[in-house]
């Protein structure tokens, strides 16, 4: 599920054989972002392969793009770098949690335009688990193994 994925950074990046390291600045409309390249020892995940990019800005420190590669069907490096801008944030129950973001086009490496939007209303955050029945596979559900 990657869009919770993409919602709960840079939080699900803290897995054991996660290499950080720093990433080459992001220039979008006439501000540089520095940024953490985020990748993987072999045989983490499921594509460990993939990197990431956070780029942050440099007064505040707040996220504002993620960079991302995806080699899952391929498991193979990728050049093609997707991008997400963290539009704004919102402070709920004491953790900062995206409120919108939007996907970006790029040409040769360079963000161009939106192509894509997601806001969150009506967000609830919970210390309470979900009872283990939710998540059992419901009659004539087929499992599909990878």
């Amino acid at each position: 599920n990657l869009m919770f994925y993409f919602y709960a950074m840079p939080f699900v990046l803290a897995d054991e054989g996660i290499i950080y390291s720093e990433a080459d600045e992001l220039s979008f409309e006439d501000k540089s972002y520095p940024g953490i390249k985020i990748s993987y020892n072999a045989g983490v995940g499921m594509s460990a392969q993939d990197e990431y990019f956070l780029h942050y800005d440099p007064e505040t420190y707040q996220m504002e793009w993620l960079g991302y590669t995806v080699t899952y069907f391929s498991k193979e490096k990728s050049p093609d770098i997707r991008w997400i801008r963290y539009n704004d944030w919102q402070t709920l129950e004491e953790l900062i949690l995206p409120k919108s973001m939007t996907w970006y086009k790029s040409e040769e490496g360079v963000i161009t335009e939106p192509k894509g939007a997601a806001e969150f209303e009506k967000v609830l955050i919970s210390e309470s688990t979900f009872d283990d029945s939710l998540f059992k596979k419901t009659k004539g559900a087929v499992v599909v193994e990878q």
